[in-house]
């Protein structure tokens, strides 16, 4: 369950102060009724824009649009009654200038009922973190892999390796003293991702990078194992329910062909009340 010490929905001074706790726990969500399980248990519910490549099966989060986290938004939204609903910006909505972050931050915000935004960039989005947190939008940061770059980055590669390593710091501690509540840290290497975890005065939240981050998050359907193909080094699956939907709808299929369903129990009689 949520660990606010009055079981209030958190805002995002409390997730800052949760520095150094006890973990924070995040999950994706992209629908009402994932809302609610993830509202049980977690402290943030991310609106990802992977719900591009998760629910939408594009090829990347590029073409995600703002139109798609708006509906996704509020559909999560309607579902959460104590986590944290943070909302991804999509590409090409905040890049070109701290006026354009703004108005489609605040659009995201307006819309949906989420209470922070998450944008990726490291020292270069500074400016637009500061613009924005001073402005009333909360700002989660997100460094390190960074997936909206992932053309400019050559792929989904771990970042932060070797002389690399000197890049992801400078990001971090840039859009933390920008005014980001808490950062993201995706896919660098452990060592670094603990010395991060301690020079930053806001929380860590690690996806593929160390369990001394101060959270962690994962994309649910990941950690449920709904694609049987997809195993991302980085993820621990605590379900397989990719698997057992193929066994149900196959029993399903089977049952329909063999008329097997529906069964007498399953159909109504001629006279009411049977």
């Amino acid at each position: 369950m949520s660990a606010t010490a009055d079981d209030r929905r958190p805002a995002p001074p409390d997730i800052r102060a949760r520095k150094g706790g006890v973990p924070l726990v995040a999950l994706t969500a992209y629908t009402t009724p994932m809302a609610r399980l993830v509202d049980a248990h977690c402290d943030i519910a991310l609106v990802g824009d992977s719900v591009g490549m998760v629910l939408h099966g594009l090829p990347s989060t590029l073409g995600v649009t703002m139109e798609m986290m708006i509906l996704h938004g509020q559909a999560v939204a309607r579902g959460l009654t104590r986590a944290l609903l943070v909302i991804d910006m999509p590409f090409g909505s905040y890049e070109e200038d701290p006026a354009q972050a703004f108005r489609n931050a605040a659009r995201l915000m307006a819309e949906t009922g989420a209470a922070a935004v998450k944008l990726e960039g490291g020292a270069h989005m500074a400016g637009t973190v500061a613009f924005l947190t001073a402005r009333g939008v909360p700002v989660m940061g997100h460094v390190g892999l960074t997936p909206q770059a992932v053309h400019q980055l050559g792929g989904y590669r771990v970042q932060g390796r070797g002389q690399d390593a000197d890049r992801v710091r400078r990001d971090a501690a840039a859009v933390a003293e920008a005014g980001a509540f808490a950062v993201v840290l995706e896919k660098v290497p452990d060592a670094l991702a603990r010395e991060i975890t301690e020079g930053l005065p806001v929380p860590t939240i690690g996806i593929g990078a160390s369990a001394a981050c101060d959270g962690q998050v994962l994309v649910v359907d990941d950690m449920l194992g709904m694609f049987t193909g997809f195993r991302p080094k980085f993820v621990r699956r605590y379900g397989e329910l990719g698997a057992e939907a193929d066994r149900a709808i196959a029993a399903y299929a089977a049952d329909v062909r063999a008329r097997r369903f529906p069964a007498p129990e399953h159909v109504f009689a001629a006279e009411a009340g049977k």
